[in-house]
């Protein structure tokens, strides 16, 4: 399954920014190539429609930014595919996520359980997620990334009992 051209240099375009705080618009357009100038403008664009970045004017400069949407896409194209190099071996822990948003930010906790759905965490309880696969730093930089303090707790454990095991434990089998 290929992506299309424009939807790489998207994610290039997200992996890029992800790393630094905002970048200068002539350093990704500097490009020689027409049709890969073109490509990339029209990208940008989109990326900009879509919310995924910003652009802000400084001396003169246009400059891209990453939004908290981005970050958002950005998470959910590092669950997709070849970027997911997660251990499927049971290494015997729990991971549990407790999801706590309020309603006035319910676009990021349909985000959130979006990608807790991607990453095959199951959820047991209206906010209760687990998983046995080791997501958890994924999911330390994303609450770190969205500012989110006690709304979204992480817990990594061996110990549970055992009807809260078999409860997980048929979840995950379903």
């Amino acid at each position: 399954m290929g992506m299309s051209r424009k939807q790489e240099y998207s994610n290039k375009i997200l992996k890029i920014l992800a790393e630094k705080p905002a970048i200068s618009l002539d350093l990704i357009k500097n490009n020689k190539d027409q049709k890969t100038g073109y490509a990339l403008t029209r990208s940008i664009k989109n990326l900009v429609e879509s919310g995924c970045i910003e652009m802000i004017q400084s001396d003169n400069k246009s400059y891209l930014k990453l939004t908290k949407k981005g970050k958002n896409k950005l998470n959910s194209i590092k669950l997709e595919g070849d970027g997911v190099l997660v251990s499927t071996v049971w290494d015997g822990l729990w991971r549990i996520i407790i999801l706590d948003i309020p309603e006035e930010r319910k676009n990021e906790r349909e985000a959130l359980r979006y990608l807790l759905k991607k990453a095959d965490f199951t959820c047991v309880k209206n906010t209760v997620w687990i998983s046995p696969f080791p997501y958890e730093h994924l999911f330390t930089n994303i609450k770190k990334d969205l500012g989110l303090g006690t709304e979204l707790m992480i817990i990594v454990t061996d110990k549970l009992d055992e009807e809260t095991k078999l409860v997980f434990l048929k979840a995950i089998k379903k």
